[in-house]
């Protein structure tokens, strides 16, 4: 059985760096990114904003705001996280790797029991800024995959077959979330020479709403 119980996926991307490169050209309007020549548009990125937004204002423990200070630059790092995906899924097709329901399902049984019951790990898991099944099911299969290709080239040998991986799908990145900063794999800040930006930053969706 290939498990993962650590609810983070973003630090052993970070440990194989530098795994990205990134196109120059400008993206179109209402696209966040382009990944393998498939369009994430910006209103399925606010989409999942504000999903997180409205889950962790109905949130007790922890408290709404320590749920929004903890993922302040939420538009980038759910960006940031969809990129990611991509390029596993990549990285897992050129392995011949693959994730099955039942271990979807089984993986989300361990990682509620191990985070000590339901409401312990949806609380765990809005600290991760993910919610609703869908973000949920994606991120336990990017814990799987990654769990399976550790297996298969090992922990600290992924930085080639991620490096092969993104190069076949090109990635560009809108610059109003910045530029795709190879090395450091993250969003860094860049300059927006042709995007104005007419709209406040991403803030908390009201309770109630």
């Amino acid at each position: 059985m290939h498990r993962r119980t650590a609810l983070s996926v973003s630090a052993v991307l970070l440990a194989a760096a530098p795994l990205l490169s990134a196109c120059s050209n400008e993206t179109r309007p209402g696209t966040a990114a382009v990944v393998g020549g498939e369009r994430i548009t910006t209103s399925a990125l606010q989409a999942q904003v504000n999903d997180v937004r409205a889950a962790q204002n109905r949130s007790t423990t922890p408290t709404p705001a320590e749920l929004v200070e903890s993922s302040p630059r939420l538009e980038r790092t759910k960006l940031r996280g969809l990129i990611n995906s991509r390029i596993l899924d990549k990285m897992a097709k050129d392995a011949g790797i693959t994730v099955t329901t039942k271990e979807i399902e089984e993986q989300r049984k361990e990682l509620v029991d191990s985070s000590g019951g339901p409401q312990k790990f949806q609380a765990a898991i809005l600290q991760e800024a993910v919610t609703a099944p869908g973000q949920i099911d994606r991120f336990i299969t990017d814990q799987l995959l990654l769990s399976k290709l550790m297996e298969k080239y090992g922990k600290d040998k992924l930085t080639a077959p991620a490096s092969a991986a993104a190069e076949k799908l090109g990635i560009e990145v809108n610059p109003r979330y910045g530029s795709w900063d190879a090395e450091g794999i993250r969003l860094g800040d860049g300059t927006t020479p042709w995007i104005i930006q007419r709209t406040r930053p991403e803030q908390a969706v009201p309770a109630g709403t």
